[in-house]
């Protein structure tokens, strides 16, 4: 988790720097496209203020994580490729719900880039349902893991 600690503090800390630049750039520009001189642009660098936030809150995590959790392969010097080798996880070979779950999302951003808050809201039951559908396939019907 050190390297995606490092990667995210690293995005934060120049979505700031870039946050800075701008206004001073919008701020000392007398292009009329910028609006009037003096004053600052303030989407862009709203935008690049509120990534460095989000962003943060992402470093954060991965700080907080990393400093509770044993150092992984990829985060030690001396770290070879065999040490990761092995099972990663277990993916479902046979599942349609993702395919469901992409169609529900879409079916949401449609509604969002419409602006239609009926089809936004059958669009957020249908992505619960779904998510919930691929969450907990191999606990229920045929497909049920462990003791019968």
């Amino acid at each position: 988790m050190k390297t995606e600690n490092r990667l995210f503090l690293i995005v934060m800390v120049s979505m700031f720097v870039f946050a800075g630049i701008y206004g001073f750039w919008t701020y000392h520009n007398d292009n009329p496209a910028y609006g009037h001189p003096g004053q600052i642009e303030v989407i862009g660098f709203i935008g690049l203020i509120l990534s460095g936030f989000l962003t943060g809150m992402i470093w954060l995590y991965f700080w907080m994580v990393s400093r509770r959790i044993d150092p992984r392969p990829e985060d030690r010097p001396d770290g070879e490729i065999s040490d990761v080798s092995g099972e990663v996880g277990f993916f479902s070979p046979g599942s349609y719900w993702p395919l469901g779950l992409a169609a529900t999302a879409v079916l949401a951003g449609l509604g969002v880039v419409f602006w239609l808050p009926w089809l936004i809201v059958a669009g957020g039951v249908a992505l619960l349902l779904a998510t919930g559908g691929l969450t907990f396939e191999y606990y229920t019907g045929t497909r049920k893991l462990g003791p019968e």
